[in-house]
């Protein structure tokens, strides 16, 4: 197996999430830890912007806007859940995430439960020219021990 993209800055961000969901307990609002990863990833040294608007175009007019929840050290999208498991629609969102932001890795994050879940989303770099092809993203899945 290769080495993972960003796996530094990927195990980083997942023990964040573990110590926020330690401290906060799982099930609440997805906006509580979206903020509470934003101060937690800033102490651990690391930048994060929040709701960051990203335009969509059609034809060369703009449509409207992707706005994903963090990105983490300009590489990372991180995109927190409380959801009872993980399904091909959020896989599907940080693709559109990851097809506009030109970024190659996405993090879901699942707040639901005690114990962390969470699934890697990647892009595999394209020429620029080309169109997204949904056989270029690959996901994988874990829960933390």
């Amino acid at each position: 197996m290769g080495k993972l993209i960003h796996e530094e800055l990927s195990r980083s961000i997942i023990g964040a999430a573990m110590d926020v969901l330690n401290e906060m307990k799982p099930g609440l609002d997805e906006k509580l830890y979206e903020r509470a990863m934003v101060i937690e990833l800033r102490k651990r040294g690391h930048t994060v912007e929040a709701q960051k608007n990203f335009p969509v175009f059609y034809h060369s007019e703009l449509v409207g806007n992707l706005i994903p929840d963090l990105i983490v050290e300009e590489k990372v999208i991180v995109d927190p859940k409380v959801v009872a498991e993980f399904n091909e629609a959020h896989i599907a969102q940080m693709i559109r995430y990851l097809t506009i932001t030109g970024l190659e890795l996405a993090l879901l994050l699942n707040f639901k439960s005690a114990r962390l879940e969470w699934k890697r989303v990647v892009r595999q770099k394209r020429p620029a020219t080309d169109a997204p092809d949904l056989h270029d993203y690959q996901s994988s899945s874990a829960t933390s021990a």
